[in-house]
């Protein structure tokens, strides 16, 4: 648990003040604040100026220095973190460094219990994790049964549009197979004048 908390401390110092994890691809503004190369350039690309967000220094200039002091310290974070790297590795709140255990219904995320007191999430609704698993595997298998239900509608429409199509075309056949005939035997009388039936 105390290492927990320690790494949950030291984690916030090489977290980003944008997006509130911990830093991607970090960079240094003029101002000697840092922030994830994405979020930074996102937000001025979004707001048409270059500004530090933390204390509002305008730059002339773009000028983004790789920090790769925070890289390699993030990096390192991701690694000490809890069940990271294991296949059965748990949700893990970034913001507040402890495990994911509720879904909240009114935004459709997971959060942890610190989350939930805050004030983005005050008034909302929540489901213990393991029971909103299993309510999404409820509508999940419901969802298949309608989807594999309406495939073998599909198909069993389909076969009846084969076997109606095989039938128009040998009622077709049988159809023309008398005309035919008729033809046939008008050419072979046309020479003598005579018509089969008339003379």
């Amino acid at each position: 648990m105390a290492d927990t908390l320690q790494t949950g401390s030291w984690t916030q110092d090489i977290s980003c003040p944008l997006c509130q994890g911990l830093f991607a691809d970090p960079v240094a503004l003029e101002c000697g604040h840092n922030f994830c190369c994405s979020c930074i350039t996102g937000l001025w690309e979004r707001e048409a100026k270059s500004s530090c967000p933390e204390c509002r220094q305008e730059f002339p200039q773009r000028k983004l220095r790789v920090n790769r002091g925070l890289a390699n310290l993030a990096e390192r974070a991701r690694k000490l973190r809890p069940g990271s790297g294991s296949r059965g590795a748990k949700p893990w709140c970034v913001e507040h460094q402890e495990a994911v255990k509720l879904f909240c219904e009114t935004d459709l995320t997971l959060i942890c219990y610190t989350c939930r007191e805050s004030r983005a999430h005050k008034s909302h609704s929540f489901t213990p994790l393991n029971e909103a698993v299993e309510t999404f595997k409820e509508q999940l298998g419901t969802s298949l049964q309608s989807l594999t239900a309406k495939r073998q509608l599909f198909a069993e429409t389909e076969l009846k549009q084969i076997r109606h199509i095989s039938e128009v075309k040998v009622s077709a056949v049988v159809s023309v197979s008398p005309i035919k005939s008729e033809s046939v035997a008008l050419d072979e009388h046309s020479g003598s004048g005579s018509i089969p039936g008339l003379s």
